[in-house]
């Protein structure tokens, strides 16, 4: 029971989540720096909550230490992650307020440490990402949501941009190309960085916008931040389902190194 397995990630506009007892802030030094973790309990189960932007969203995409965020959550022994993150549209079919569980990405950041590996050890380095979210969690977080009657779309594929800017319409245009459906700035490299500590990983995508050139306003943060207050208890019942029944261990092998 004391053990921790599982973490969750939280994004812009889900900081405390509120579905943890007996919560206590806990600093964690790591080989990067520091990392605010909250250690509590769902359902007997011990779980560590991490928010990416730090205390009061302080910290802009750019500028989030990634490194140590999933540093701190290997070295307290959890194994499987969900991380939430809040993007805008590019697809019809997800329109705001839709979730996704994405199962690709494409990565168009600029300026970040995107690995942990600085030595030239060409033999675990070379990571294997050709499906780089877990699909056993992905399949645990789809029946939490069929149990709760929560629409969820099983599927889609995530970019990644640098910010803190917005997109233009033209790249807009040009992720579309590429097959790209819903488009943030944190994504990545955080899911890279998770399957190179071997640890299961999935992403929950709350859409809370269209993307540029489809909105028919300009974008703000606060349209983000006003739709994930909206989607709050949604995202709660969810993800307190899914934690609270899922495998401690990874189930399909995602997160093996070699």
């Amino acid at each position: 029971m004391g053990e921790i397995h599982l973490a969750l990630i939280g994004g812009s506009g889900f900081y405390r989540p509120g579905m943890l007892a007996d919560t206590g802030d806990k600093i964690i030094e790591t080989p990067y720096g520091e990392a605010a973790v909250v250690i509590g309990f769902l359902e007997g189960r011990k779980v560590a909550f991490l928010a990416r932007h730090g205390k009061g969203h302080s910290l802009l995409p750019h500028q989030l230490n990634y490194r140590a965020n999933l540093w701190a959550l290997k070295s307290l022994g959890v194994k499987r992650v969900l991380a939430t993150t809040a993007v805008g549209s590019m697809q019809p079919k997800f329109p705001p307020g839709s979730l996704v569980i994405v199962d690709q990405f494409l990565d168009f950041t600029k300026q970040r440490p995107l690995t942990f590996f600085e030595d030239g050890d060409v033999h675990r380095a070379h990571i294997d990402v050709t499906h780089p979210y877990c699909a056993g969690l992905r399949d645990e977080l789809v029946k939490a949501a069929a149990k709760h009657g929560i629409p969820i779309h099983a599927g889609g594929c995530y970019v990644c941009c640098e910010g803190p800017r917005y997109e233009t319409m033209a790249e807009i245009k040009a992720y579309q190309i590429l097959g790209g459906d819903v488009v943030g700035m944190t994504g990545v490299p955080e899911v890279v960085l998770a399957r190179e500590l071997g640890l299961c990983y999935a992403n929950i995508s709350i859409v809370t916008n269209w993307a540029a050139g489809i909105s028919p306003q300009a974008l703000t943060h606060a349209e983000v931040v006003a739709i994930m207050d909206e989607n709050q208890e949604k995202l709660r019942r969810l993800i307190t389902e899914c934690l609270a029944n899922a495998a401690l261990e990874c189930t399909v092998n995602c997160c093996y190194l070699g």
